[in-house]
């Protein structure tokens, strides 16, 4: 595999003779302030051939970066609204790269501005690509739906994302790493409304400068603040309904007054789902198990998101934004277990178990982040600090009925408490050095301080004790500190980035009820990280690069998973910790290729050693009593491979279409025989839109997963379809939006294991099939319209007073 990427590359290396040298020119605008023109449009044509058309919008620093053919010459044009129109002429002599022009304000009136500019729904810039939201949002009820919905990401039933591989991606709020419980991260998402989310960065092999616990890749979710536009504002509200409904409003403000800026979002929803989940394991040649769980999920969430950005001078910059998170939860579980006699269908015993679950849980999330430009080249330092704070509280009454040798109910309660404390700090370094060399290097040190404690208690009749088999109480903290440099250089279209990452690793838990128990991990690993582009030429006018990416990453196993204290779920069922697990180690390499900076094709292999993943094992003393536990299972390689096909937006019609295909091959040891697993999945995924007129659009999106898998499960096959429609009114302020989710009710699956004593199948669905209807309402009083919005824009025509 290896050799074959390699000589993919070696042949796009060498396909670069045959096409015209060109270098990289950065076109600066400034007002005559020496203030940067953000988000202005820039189109350099070729004057020998006029069909050749470059375009790009200026970033927070006023620049746009295009890449020239040398010795040609060119007609730049560059327009803003609330400036005149700039128009220079260019001469590619490759001598000089930075060309700075200064842009005169316009003060004549502004009346309606219609924006007839495009932007890709996927972009790939470097070594991640970028998604616009934006029509996403449109349709959906939280930023966890932006998340189902985007082509290429997988969102399982317990809220992972996956990318390229196996393993659950790392998910980033504004660049910082979510030191959070899955649930916990998927109950935030939930919370964030629709249209906070700026841009969402999908990284699957990041840079030295990222974490190295990304062995999944990395999924950053940058969320919107104050623009410089004036005072702007939306009004949100929707709903949808399955079986259960849910509802959402919202509001988001933005404001600028010189050199401050500001944003405040709110968001209130109330959520209703189910699931349901029915078993069946063999225990021996004629005895099985049957379980049928079902379980509702209400609650209600409430999102206060504000921040402030001030420009101290032309070079420093001081931006803070918090975030407060508030949820109300509610559960209720039913569970039905028979053991049946096969032979004669004879069920032996049936009992029947309920939960009821009471949860109150907020976070407090704030950051500090100053940047200070060093040149206009794009040199700056960055320094983040943050500071993390999650409680949650469930208080639990559970019962059984022993409906099968009949008997006393069993009953009791539960007290669930724990609160997580999560500190970090990084400063990087990037500076524009001669001869086209980009140096960047940082610092980064986090510390997590975890603190769990759960009470249960039985009652039996009038008599009331403590339950010790479910009773535990532990603290657990983390501190990881972290360097890296990377370097990197461009020749004649050829980009080299290299670097390395070195991580301290600390681990500290102490287990103090049912036994006092504890463990120490320290560890130092090295993590390098290479990656190469090169341009392979033009089709029509439009670039094509080839990428080659290599990294090593790590998976630390968290407390959750180290803990021994078992976890009673059921008289069938408990959990436990393996303290002795290790963790395990990615080797990652890719090759793909972008068309016009629209990924399209990628082909890759992990090789994962000591990987460890949930496993089920039977009590050898009682089949009928299983437990859950994580343990290293040995080696496995994963071959994948992504092919992206796409009609950029501009016309009527535009679409988004791919397939995905894993292939794991796991070799090692389960219950202390070998293990030898082989199977393959393909993906496909599409998203689609037709512009009916200028106020109406359709859109549909979804996906089908063949032969899937999670972790030892293998599933069958399953998707979902959903569809949307939308109308803009009152001079395009206001949108309304009509979506029906999962509109054939695919999104449900049967799944089956059969490793080592386990044998089970099963099936799983929820309440995914959902009519919904959302509102937007638009507002707001702006200095100066911006014709290329970078921070709210949509892939269709719209208009603003």
């Amino acid at each position: 595999m290896k050799k074959v990427i390699l000589l993919i590359y070696i042949f796009s290396c060498f396909s670069l003779l045959s096409f015209s040298q060109t270098f990289p020119i950065h076109i600066q605008l400034t007002e005559n302030n020496q203030s940067p023109v953000i988000g202005a449009t820039v189109r350099i044509v070729n004057r020998a051939d006029t069909t050749k058309i470059l375009n790009n919008t200026t970033d927070t620093l006023g620049i746009a970066r295009f890449n020239l053919t040398a010795n040609q010459q060119y007609i730049m044009t560059a327009t803003s609204v609330g400036y005149k129109t700039l128009l220079k002429g260019i001469n590619a002599t490759g001598r000089q790269s930075l060309l700075t022009f200064v842009m005169e304000t316009d003060n004549q009136l502004l009346g309606t501005v219609v924006v007839t500019a495009r932007k890709p729904l996927m972009q790939q810039e470097d070594d991640k690509t970028i998604v616009d939201p934006e029509p996403i949002a449109n349709t959906s009820t939280s930023a966890y739906e932006i998340m189902e919905k985007i082509p290429g990401l997988f969102v399982d039933q317990d809220g992972n994302i996956y990318l390229s591989n196996s393993s659950a991606a790392t998910i980033y709020i504004n660049g910082r790493e979510q030191k959070m419980s899955t649930a916990d991260i998927a109950a935030i998402l939930k919370s964030l409304p629709p249209n906070s989310i700026e841009k969402v960065e999908i990284l699957r092999t990041p840079s030295a400068k990222y974490d190295a616990s990304g062995s999944g890749g990395v999924v950053n979710i940058i969320l919107k603040k104050g623009v410089k536009i004036g005072f702007t504002g939306s009004l949100s509200t929707g709903m949808n309904q399955g079986k259960y409904g849910n509802q959402f409003i919202g509001v988001s403000l933005n404001n600028s007054s010189g050199r401050l800026t500001s944003f405040l979002n709110l968001n209130y929803s109330h959520r209703n789902t189910f699931e349901q989940i029915q078993t069946t394991r063999s225990l021996s040649a004629d005895k099985e198990l049957f379980q049928n769980a079902l379980t509702t999920f209400p609650g209600s969430q409430t999102y206060i998101g504000f921040g402030l950005g001030y420009e101290l001078s032309k070079k420093w910059e001081l931006n803070y934004d918090g975030r407060l998170n508030y949820n109300q939860s509610k559960s209720s579980a039913h569970n039905e277990s028979m053991i049946r006699q096969l032979n004669s269908s004879e069920v032996i015993t049936n009992n029947i178990n309920t939960a009821n679950n009471k949860g109150n849980n907020y976070s407090i999330s704030q950051g500090i982040n100053a940047r200070y430009k060093i040149d206009s080249l794009g040199s700056e330092w960055t320094t983040d600090v943050a500071y993390n704070y999650f409680n949650n509280k469930t208080d639990q009454i559970f019962n059984t009925a022993y409906v099968l040798p009949t008997t006393s109910d069993i009953g009791g309660a539960g007290d669930i408490g724990n609160n997580r404390n999560f500190i970090s700090a990084q400063t990087d370094v990037k500076y524009k050095l001669p001869h086209k060399i980009t140096l960047e290097t940082g610092l980064k040190a986090t510390y997590q301080l975890f603190k769990s404690t759960t009470t249960y208690y039985t009652k039996i009749g009038e008599q009331q004790n403590i339950d010790i088999s479910r009773t535990n109480q532990f603290n657990y903290n983390e501190s990881i500190y972290a360097a890296y440099i990377q370097v990197s250089k461009t020749i004649r279209g050829f980009i080299l980035k290299a670097g390395t990452r070195i991580e301290n690793t600390n681990m500290n838990g102490h287990q103090l009820i049912p036994t006092d128990t504890s463990f120490k991990v320290k560890r130092t690993d090295l993590f390098p990280y290479i990656y190469l582009s090169q341009k392979l030429g033009k089709i029509a006018g439009y670039e094509m690069r080839a990428y080659l990416v290599h990294r090593r990453s790590i998976t630390r196993p968290v407390y959750e998973y180290l803990n021994p204290s078992p976890r009673f779920i059921d008289q069938y069922l408990y959990e436990a910790g393996n303290p002795s697990l290790r963790p395990q180690f990615t080797q990652n390499f890719e090759a793909n290729i972008s068309f016009e900076d629209r990924p399209i094709f990628a082909i890759g292999r992990n090789y994962t050693q000591d990987i460890f993943t949930n496993v089920i094992y039977q009590n050898s003393d009682n089949p009928s009593v299983a437990y859950r536990t994580y343990d290293n299972l040995g080696k496995n390689q994963e071959t994948y491979f992504r092919l992206l096909g796409a009609v950029p937006p501009g016309n009527r019609y535009f679409f988004v279409v791919g397939t995905q295909f894993n292939y794991n091959d796991y070799n090692g040891l389960y219950e202390n025989a070998p293990l030898s697993f082989q199977r393959g999945s393909w993906s496909f995924f599409t998203f689609q839109q037709f512009k009916v007129d200028k106020l109406t659009n359709i859109s549909l999106n979804g996906f089908f997963r063949l032969k899937g898998q999670q972790q030892f499960y293998e599933l069958s096959n399953f998707g979902n379809l959903n569809l949307n429609v939308n109308r803009q009114f009152l001079n395009k302020k206001l949108m309304v939006a009509l979506s029906i989710t999962d509109v054939f009710y695919t999104n449900k699956n049967h799944f089956t294991i059969n490793q080592g004593s386990i044998s089970a199948f099963g099936f799983r669905q929820g309440d995914t099939r959902r009519v919904g209807l959302n509102v937007r309402y638009n507002f707001g009083f702006r200095k100066k319209e911006e014709r290329n919005n970078p921070f709210n824009f949509e892939n269709l025509e719209r208009g603003s007073n």
